[in-house]
Protein backbone atom coordinates (compact mmCIF):
# COMPACT_ATOMS: atom_id res chain seq x y z
CA UNK A 1 0.00 0.00 0.00
CA UNK A 2 1.41 3.39 -1.01
CA UNK A 3 2.11 5.52 2.08
CA UNK A 4 0.33 8.86 2.32
CA UNK A 5 2.60 11.65 3.54
CA UNK A 6 1.64 15.17 4.66
CA UNK A 7 3.83 18.23 5.16
CA UNK A 8 3.29 20.73 7.97
CA UNK A 9 5.24 23.90 7.22
CA UNK A 10 5.03 23.91 3.44
CA UNK A 11 6.52 27.37 2.94
CA UNK A 12 10.07 28.61 3.52
CA UNK A 13 12.42 25.69 4.13
CA UNK A 14 9.46 23.39 3.58
CA UNK A 15 9.84 23.97 -0.16
CA UNK A 16 12.82 21.59 -0.13
CA UNK A 17 10.61 18.91 1.41
CA UNK A 18 7.98 19.58 -1.25
CA UNK A 19 10.57 18.82 -3.92
CA UNK A 20 11.42 15.52 -2.24
CA UNK A 21 7.74 14.63 -1.91
CA UNK A 22 7.11 15.43 -5.56
CA UNK A 23 10.08 13.33 -6.71
CA UNK A 24 9.01 10.33 -4.63
CA UNK A 25 5.37 10.73 -5.67
CA UNK A 26 6.39 10.80 -9.34
CA UNK A 27 8.23 7.51 -8.77
CA UNK A 28 5.15 6.01 -7.16
CA UNK A 29 6.84 5.66 -3.76
CA UNK A 30 4.30 7.77 -1.89
CA UNK A 31 1.17 9.86 -2.20
CA UNK A 32 1.21 13.51 -1.09
CA UNK A 33 -1.70 13.51 1.34
CA UNK A 34 -1.83 17.23 2.20
CA UNK A 35 0.11 20.44 2.63
CA UNK A 36 -0.29 22.65 5.68
CA UNK A 37 0.99 26.12 6.49
CA UNK A 38 -0.31 29.11 8.42
CA UNK A 39 0.33 31.27 5.34
CA UNK A 40 -0.77 30.60 1.74
CA UNK A 41 1.70 28.62 -0.38
CA UNK A 42 1.99 27.69 -4.02
CA UNK A 43 -0.65 24.98 -4.50
CA UNK A 44 0.17 21.43 -5.52
CA UNK A 45 -2.38 20.21 -8.10
CA UNK A 46 -4.78 17.72 -6.58
CA UNK A 47 -3.32 18.05 -3.07
CA UNK A 48 -5.53 19.54 -0.31
CA UNK A 49 -4.19 22.52 1.62
CA UNK A 50 -4.87 23.37 5.26
CA UNK A 51 -3.87 26.27 7.49
CA UNK A 52 -4.40 24.27 10.68
CA UNK A 53 -2.51 21.04 11.34
CA UNK A 54 -5.14 19.60 13.68
CA UNK A 55 -7.83 20.00 11.02
CA UNK A 56 -5.50 18.42 8.48
CA UNK A 57 -4.84 15.40 10.69
CA UNK A 58 -8.56 14.85 11.28
CA UNK A 59 -9.45 15.19 7.59
CA UNK A 60 -6.58 13.32 5.95
CA UNK A 61 -5.25 10.78 8.49
CA UNK A 62 -1.79 10.54 6.88
CA UNK A 63 0.55 7.61 7.41
CA UNK A 64 3.52 9.92 7.93
CA UNK A 65 4.04 13.64 8.47
CA UNK A 66 7.00 15.91 7.82
CA UNK A 67 7.18 18.71 10.39
CA UNK A 68 9.08 21.75 9.11
CA UNK A 69 7.94 24.52 11.45
CA UNK A 70 9.87 26.81 13.86
CA UNK A 71 11.77 24.75 16.47
CA UNK A 72 9.78 26.00 19.45
CA UNK A 73 6.56 24.63 17.86
CA UNK A 74 7.83 21.12 17.19
CA UNK A 75 6.75 19.32 20.36
CA UNK A 76 3.00 20.05 20.38
CA UNK A 77 2.68 19.40 16.65
CA UNK A 78 4.66 16.16 16.94
CA UNK A 79 2.49 14.96 19.82
CA UNK A 80 -0.66 15.65 17.80
CA UNK A 81 0.73 13.72 14.82
CA UNK A 82 1.70 10.71 16.95
CA UNK A 83 -1.74 10.71 18.57
CA UNK A 84 -3.23 10.66 15.06
CA UNK A 85 -1.24 7.52 14.24
CA UNK A 86 1.41 9.05 11.99
CA UNK A 87 5.14 8.44 11.76
CA UNK A 88 7.31 11.56 11.79
CA UNK A 89 10.14 13.20 9.92
CA UNK A 90 10.91 16.02 12.34
CA UNK A 91 13.17 18.84 11.16
CA UNK A 92 16.21 19.79 13.20
CA UNK A 93 16.58 20.92 15.88
CA UNK A 94 14.00 18.38 17.05
CA UNK A 95 13.01 20.02 20.36
CA UNK A 96 14.36 22.78 22.57
CA UNK A 97 14.95 21.11 25.97
CA UNK A 98 15.80 17.72 27.43
CA UNK A 99 12.41 17.75 29.17
CA UNK A 100 10.74 18.10 25.76
CA UNK A 101 13.02 15.42 24.35
CA UNK A 102 12.01 12.95 27.03
CA UNK A 103 8.32 13.79 26.68
CA UNK A 104 8.49 13.20 22.93
CA UNK A 105 10.49 9.98 23.39
CA UNK A 106 7.81 8.68 25.76
CA UNK A 107 5.07 9.55 23.27
CA UNK A 108 6.92 7.70 20.51
CA UNK A 109 7.24 4.60 22.68
CA UNK A 110 3.61 4.73 23.79
CA UNK A 111 2.29 5.26 20.26
CA UNK A 112 4.45 2.62 18.61
CA UNK A 113 5.23 5.08 15.80
CA UNK A 114 8.59 6.03 14.30
CA UNK A 115 10.32 9.41 14.48
CA UNK A 116 13.25 10.40 12.30
CA UNK A 117 15.08 13.70 12.91
CA UNK A 118 16.09 15.75 9.87
CA UNK A 119 19.87 15.70 10.18
CA UNK A 120 20.14 14.56 6.57
CA UNK A 121 23.95 14.54 6.39
CA UNK A 122 23.98 11.60 8.81
CA UNK A 123 22.75 9.47 5.93
CA UNK A 124 25.85 10.09 3.81
CA UNK A 125 28.40 7.52 2.73
CA UNK A 126 31.09 10.18 3.22
CA UNK A 127 30.30 10.40 6.92
CA UNK A 128 30.40 6.61 7.26
CA UNK A 129 33.82 6.50 5.63
CA UNK A 130 35.07 9.38 7.79
CA UNK A 131 33.83 7.72 10.98
CA UNK A 132 35.54 4.47 9.97
CA UNK A 133 38.83 6.28 9.26
CA UNK A 134 38.80 8.10 12.61
CA UNK A 135 37.25 5.42 14.83
CA UNK A 136 38.96 4.99 18.17
CA UNK A 137 41.00 8.17 17.82
CA UNK A 138 41.68 10.21 20.94
CA UNK A 139 42.41 13.25 18.77
CA UNK A 140 40.16 16.27 19.40
CA UNK A 141 37.23 16.76 17.02
CA UNK A 142 36.47 20.18 15.57
CA UNK A 143 34.00 21.84 13.23
CA UNK A 144 34.18 25.15 11.36
CA UNK A 145 31.85 27.02 9.05
CA UNK A 146 31.56 30.57 7.71
CA UNK A 147 28.48 31.72 5.85
CA UNK A 148 26.76 35.00 5.07
CA UNK A 149 23.23 35.87 6.08
CA UNK A 150 21.98 39.38 5.32
CA UNK A 151 20.01 41.35 7.88
CA UNK A 152 16.85 40.39 5.99
CA UNK A 153 17.40 36.77 7.10
CA UNK A 154 16.48 37.83 10.61
CA UNK A 155 13.26 39.42 9.38
CA UNK A 156 12.06 36.32 7.52
CA UNK A 157 9.65 35.39 10.31
CA UNK A 158 8.52 36.78 13.70
CA UNK A 159 10.56 34.13 15.54
CA UNK A 160 13.80 34.69 13.60
CA UNK A 161 16.76 36.19 15.43
CA UNK A 162 15.26 35.49 18.85
CA UNK A 163 16.99 33.41 21.46
CA UNK A 164 13.72 32.46 23.17
CA UNK A 165 12.48 30.73 20.00
CA UNK A 166 15.67 28.71 19.59
CA UNK A 167 17.26 30.68 16.80
CA UNK A 168 21.01 31.21 16.79
CA UNK A 169 24.00 30.29 14.65
CA UNK A 170 24.87 26.96 16.25
CA UNK A 171 21.44 25.68 17.28
CA UNK A 172 19.72 26.32 13.95
CA UNK A 173 21.60 27.06 10.68
CA UNK A 174 24.79 25.36 11.88
CA UNK A 175 23.04 22.65 13.88
CA UNK A 176 24.41 20.16 11.36
CA UNK A 177 27.98 21.15 12.28
CA UNK A 178 27.37 20.38 15.94
CA UNK A 179 25.51 17.16 15.21
CA UNK A 180 28.19 15.96 12.77
CA UNK A 181 30.93 16.60 15.32
CA UNK A 182 29.02 14.69 18.01
CA UNK A 183 28.44 11.84 15.57
CA UNK A 184 32.13 11.60 14.66
CA UNK A 185 33.11 11.61 18.35
CA UNK A 186 31.11 8.42 18.82
CA UNK A 187 30.17 7.80 22.46
CA UNK A 188 31.32 11.28 23.51
CA UNK A 189 29.78 12.31 26.84
CA UNK A 190 30.17 16.08 27.38
CA UNK A 191 30.52 17.19 30.98
CA UNK A 192 31.61 20.84 30.61
CA UNK A 193 30.95 23.56 28.08
CA UNK A 194 32.85 26.77 27.35
CA UNK A 195 31.00 29.14 25.07
CA UNK A 196 31.56 32.51 23.41
CA UNK A 197 28.52 33.97 21.64
CA UNK A 198 28.65 37.19 19.63
CA UNK A 199 26.40 39.22 17.38
CA UNK A 200 27.34 41.63 14.59
CA UNK A 201 23.86 43.18 14.28
CA UNK A 202 20.83 44.17 16.31
CA UNK A 203 19.35 40.76 17.00
CA UNK A 204 18.42 38.95 20.19
CA UNK A 205 20.64 35.94 19.55
CA UNK A 206 24.11 35.14 18.21
CA UNK A 207 25.38 35.02 14.64
CA UNK A 208 29.00 34.11 15.52
CA UNK A 209 29.59 31.31 17.99
CA UNK A 210 32.54 29.41 19.47
CA UNK A 211 32.04 26.31 21.60
CA UNK A 212 34.35 23.89 23.37
CA UNK A 213 32.99 20.74 24.95
CA UNK A 214 35.08 18.53 27.23
CA UNK A 215 34.03 14.94 27.71
CA UNK A 216 34.20 12.58 30.63
CA UNK A 217 37.34 11.11 29.02
CA UNK A 218 38.86 14.62 28.59
CA UNK A 219 38.45 14.49 24.82
CA UNK A 220 37.28 17.79 23.34
CA UNK A 221 35.00 19.00 20.59
CA UNK A 222 35.52 22.57 19.39
CA UNK A 223 33.03 24.24 17.06
CA UNK A 224 33.48 27.66 15.44
CA UNK A 225 30.83 29.16 13.14
CA UNK A 226 29.70 32.52 11.82
CA UNK A 227 26.95 33.95 9.65
CA UNK A 228 28.86 37.21 9.14
CA UNK A 229 31.56 36.20 6.65
CA UNK A 230 32.10 37.42 3.10
CA UNK A 231 34.26 34.33 2.44
CA UNK A 232 32.41 31.00 2.34
CA UNK A 233 33.53 27.97 4.34
CA UNK A 234 30.96 25.27 3.64
CA UNK A 235 31.36 23.34 6.86
CA UNK A 236 34.36 21.22 7.88
CA UNK A 237 34.67 18.46 10.45
CA UNK A 238 38.27 17.64 11.43
CA UNK A 239 39.98 14.87 13.35
CA UNK A 240 43.68 15.59 13.09
CA UNK A 241 44.54 15.80 9.39
CA UNK A 242 41.34 14.04 8.29
CA UNK A 243 38.65 16.44 7.02
CA UNK A 244 35.01 15.96 6.05
CA UNK A 245 33.23 18.77 4.22
CA UNK A 246 29.82 17.59 5.34
CA UNK A 247 27.42 19.67 3.20
CA UNK A 248 29.09 18.51 -0.02
CA UNK A 249 30.14 14.98 1.09
CA UNK A 250 33.76 15.70 0.19
CA UNK A 251 36.47 13.88 2.11
CA UNK A 252 40.20 14.39 2.51
CA UNK A 253 42.03 11.84 4.61
CA UNK A 254 45.48 12.31 6.08
CA UNK A 255 47.24 10.22 3.42
CA UNK A 256 45.76 12.32 0.60
CA UNK A 257 46.31 15.92 -0.48
CA UNK A 258 43.02 16.53 -2.25
CA UNK A 259 39.30 16.33 -1.49
CA UNK A 260 37.24 13.56 -3.08
CA UNK A 261 33.47 13.59 -3.35
CA UNK A 262 31.94 10.44 -1.89
CA UNK A 263 28.61 9.82 -3.53
CA UNK A 264 25.67 8.20 -1.81
CA UNK A 265 23.12 9.51 0.64
CA UNK A 266 20.17 7.62 2.02
CA UNK A 267 17.17 9.95 2.05
CA UNK A 268 15.70 10.28 5.53
CA UNK A 269 12.11 10.18 4.32
CA UNK A 270 12.75 7.06 2.23
CA UNK A 271 14.44 5.46 5.24
CA UNK A 272 11.49 6.34 7.49
CA UNK A 273 8.95 4.85 5.08
CA UNK A 274 11.01 1.73 4.35
CA UNK A 275 10.65 0.18 7.79
CA UNK A 276 14.43 -0.23 7.98
CA UNK A 277 16.23 0.85 11.16
CA UNK A 278 16.16 4.64 11.38
CA UNK A 279 19.30 6.57 10.52
CA UNK A 280 18.51 9.42 12.93
CA UNK A 281 16.08 8.19 15.59
CA UNK A 282 15.24 10.74 18.25
CA UNK A 283 17.48 9.05 20.82
CA UNK A 284 20.53 9.68 18.61
CA UNK A 285 20.00 13.43 19.05
CA UNK A 286 19.75 13.58 22.84
CA UNK A 287 23.27 14.88 23.43
CA UNK A 288 22.69 17.49 20.72
CA UNK A 289 19.56 18.64 22.57
CA UNK A 290 21.44 18.83 25.87
CA UNK A 291 24.16 21.01 24.34
CA UNK A 292 21.71 23.17 22.38
CA UNK A 293 19.59 23.78 25.47
CA UNK A 294 22.69 24.83 27.40
CA UNK A 295 23.69 27.23 24.61
CA UNK A 296 20.28 28.91 24.55
CA UNK A 297 20.21 29.08 28.35
CA UNK A 298 23.62 30.74 28.56
CA UNK A 299 24.45 34.43 28.85
CA UNK A 300 23.20 36.72 26.05
CA UNK A 301 25.56 37.23 23.10
CA UNK A 302 28.10 40.01 23.22
CA UNK A 303 27.93 42.66 20.47
CA UNK A 304 31.10 42.94 18.39
CA UNK A 305 31.92 46.69 18.29
CA UNK A 306 31.14 48.41 15.01
CA UNK A 307 34.77 49.45 14.60
CA UNK A 308 35.65 45.80 13.86
CA UNK A 309 32.94 45.38 11.21
CA UNK A 310 32.69 46.36 7.56
CA UNK A 311 29.74 46.54 5.14
CA UNK A 312 29.24 43.43 3.04
CA UNK A 313 30.36 44.09 -0.56
CA UNK A 314 26.86 43.26 -1.78
CA UNK A 315 25.06 45.22 0.93
CA UNK A 316 22.54 43.82 3.36
CA UNK A 317 24.51 44.25 6.55
CA UNK A 318 27.96 44.09 8.09
CA UNK A 319 30.61 41.39 7.94
CA UNK A 320 33.37 40.47 10.35
CA UNK A 321 36.56 40.71 8.25
CA UNK A 322 38.73 37.60 8.58
CA UNK A 323 35.89 35.55 10.07
CA UNK A 324 36.69 32.64 7.76
CA UNK A 325 40.28 32.51 8.95
CA UNK A 326 39.20 32.86 12.57
CA UNK A 327 36.77 29.93 12.57
CA UNK A 328 39.42 27.71 10.99
CA UNK A 329 42.02 28.92 13.48
CA UNK A 330 39.78 28.12 16.45
CA UNK A 331 38.95 24.71 15.00
CA UNK A 332 42.61 23.92 14.31
CA UNK A 333 44.01 25.06 17.66
CA UNK A 334 41.10 24.39 20.01
CA UNK A 335 41.63 27.86 21.46
CA UNK A 336 38.63 30.17 21.77
CA UNK A 337 38.94 33.80 20.54
CA UNK A 338 39.40 35.09 24.10
CA UNK A 339 42.39 32.77 24.44
CA UNK A 340 44.02 34.06 21.26
CA UNK A 341 44.17 37.80 21.95
CA UNK A 342 41.27 38.70 19.65
CA UNK A 343 40.60 42.33 20.52
CA UNK A 344 36.80 42.12 20.67
CA UNK A 345 36.62 38.77 22.46
CA UNK A 346 35.32 38.34 26.01
CA UNK A 347 35.76 35.53 28.51
CA UNK A 348 33.68 32.44 27.79
CA UNK A 349 30.55 31.39 29.58
CA UNK A 350 31.27 28.13 31.40
CA UNK A 351 28.86 25.51 32.61
CA UNK A 352 28.34 21.85 33.36
CA UNK A 353 26.25 19.46 31.27
CA UNK A 354 24.27 16.95 33.27
CA UNK A 355 22.63 13.68 32.19
CA UNK A 356 23.08 14.36 28.48
CA UNK A 357 23.38 10.65 27.73
CA UNK A 358 20.85 9.20 30.16
CA UNK A 359 17.27 9.27 29.07
CA UNK A 360 14.62 9.64 31.72
CA UNK A 361 11.92 6.94 31.85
Amino acid sequence: MTPRVALIGAGGHGVSHRRTLKDLADRGDLEIAALCDRSPVEPEPGVPFFDDHAAMLRAVRPDAVIICTPPHTHLPIALDCLAAGADLLLEKPPVTTLAEHDRLAAAIRDSGRRCQVGFQALGSAALDRFRTATAGSATPVSAAGAWWRADSYYRRAPWAGRQATFDGALVNPFAHALMQALSVADGFEPVTMELERYRTREIDTDDTTFLRLTGSDQRTITVAVTLASSVFVAGEIRVGADVLEYPTDRLRLAFDSTFHEISGRIGLLENLLSGDPLIVPLERTRTFTAVAEAIVSSAPPEPIPASFLRPHPDGGGNILPGADDLVRQVAATGLLPSESDIAWAVSPWKGALHHAQTEAH
